[in-house]
């Protein structure tokens, strides 16, 4: 025995007729946001900015799904190249001047003639690289002391700017950054003592001793009269600051020594 299911009527639209009249909804495609308007069907064109820098050379695309105009600059690798070109040197912009640190270590080289007016702009550059020679020729020697000779460095530069402020007092216009500097620099001598102990037997114990307090002599001159002539106030106490400064490189020279 067949069961009957009852089956509605399909009704289709006829031709012409709108979507509201049939009732029928359809869906709308979305569009894409931001998509400019097309000028045609089956073509559109991509805009470009001109190009504000020098000269521009106009490019026309052929006509086709992708057309449009592109504006190329002539002279913008020149604008490049004309501003790396003006820029200064790497070196300069670190601060570090070779041929200045040159001049302050060679014033030191001879400690009765110091040329005072080359050490009047201090820095540090010139004093770190004798710091790492010095570390370097100890390494040479056997010994790592590279956090030893920097934090007698430190101490060293502390230690002189009290002694010399206390004794000009307000008087006294020594910075920081300026006995920095100076200690650097006269550390030259200890930094040759110890290039020079390289080659000295290990039996040489009373030739080390004579070479290291004459070196000891080179760097307090050096330091003393850097800092008495920089600085004011300092003349009248030149014997208290040149105690100072041998007590400095005197624990220098002990590395170097033993």
């Amino acid at each position: 025995m067949t069961k009957d299911f009852p089956i509605p009527p399909v009704v289709f639209p006829p031709s012409g007729s709108s979507p509201a009249t049939a009732n029928v909804q359809q869906r709308r495609v979305p569009t894409a946001p931001y998509q400019p308007p097309r000028s045609s069907p089956g073509s559109f064109s991509i805009p470009f900015m001109p190009s504000e820098i020098g000269s521009s050379v106009a490019t026309s695309m052929p006509a086709g799904p992708f057309s449009g105009t592109i504006s190329s600059s002539s002279s913008f690798g020149r604008g490049v190249s004309a501003s790396f070109e003006d820029e200064e040197p790497l070196l300069d912009e670190l601060g570090i001047h070779p041929d200045q640190i040159w001049k302050k270590t060679r014033s030191i080289l001879n400690p009765f003639r110091i040329n005072q007016t080359v050490h009047k702009d201090s820095d540090l550059s010139g004093p770190i690289f004798l710091y790492l020679a010095l570390c370097l020729f100890q390494l040479l020697a056997g010994k790592i002391q590279f956090g030893v000779i920097l934090g007698w460095v430190v101490v060293s530069s502390i230690f002189l700017y009290i002694v010399f402020n206390m004794l000009a007092g307000r008087n006294g216009n020594l910075n920081l950054h300026t006995c920095t500097s100076l200690v650097g620099y006269s550390l030259l001598p200890v930094v040759i003592l110890s290039a020079v102990s390289l080659f000295l037997p290990q039996g040489a114990g009373p030739v080390r001793f004579v070479l290291g307090a004459a070196f000891v002599l080179w760097a307090t001159r050096a330091c003393s009269n850097l800092v008495v002539s920089l600085a004011d106030g300092g003349e009248e106490h030149r014997g208290l600051i040149s105690y100072a400064c041998f007590l400095i490189y005197t624990l220098f020279s002990l590395l170097v020594i033993f």
